[in-house]
């Protein structure tokens, strides 16, 4: 199982970025995937959640900024995340929602968000 995540960049303060994460090895349709992010020096935190039924869960921190969505048959998750601020910024993955256990993290990609 491979988890890419990519979309990320340097934007300001307002903008918007949409994230991409392709899954090879296991269909998206079967599990909850979310999106993750850390920052240098913290645990890594749940960002955003869809479950296999279809309904979404948001940190309180993103609620009505950003919103997740899947692709089924491109086996694909995405991140739209709209007003932007510094402390957004960080490296963001995709992985399983929900329950402790997680595929193997794969790169993540990088946001940065400028003041």
């Amino acid at each position: 199982v491979q988890l890419q995540a990519s979309g990320g960049g340097l934007v300001q303060t307002g903008g918007s970025l949409r994230l991409s994460c392709v899954v090879s090895g296991t269909s998206i349709t079967l599990s909850d995937m979310g999106w993750y992010r850390q920052v240098p020096g913290k645990q890594r935190e749940w960002v955003a959640g869809f479950r296999t039924r279809g309904t979404t869960d948001y940190a309180d921190s993103v609620k009505g900024r950003f919103d997740i969505s899947r692709d089924g048959a491109k086996n694909m998750v995405f991140l739209q995340m709209n007003g932007l601020k510094p402390e957004d910024a960080g490296v963001y993955y995709c992985n399983l929602f929900g329950g402790t256990y997680k595929l193997t993290w794969g790169q993540g990609t990088q946001v940065t968000v400028s003041s």
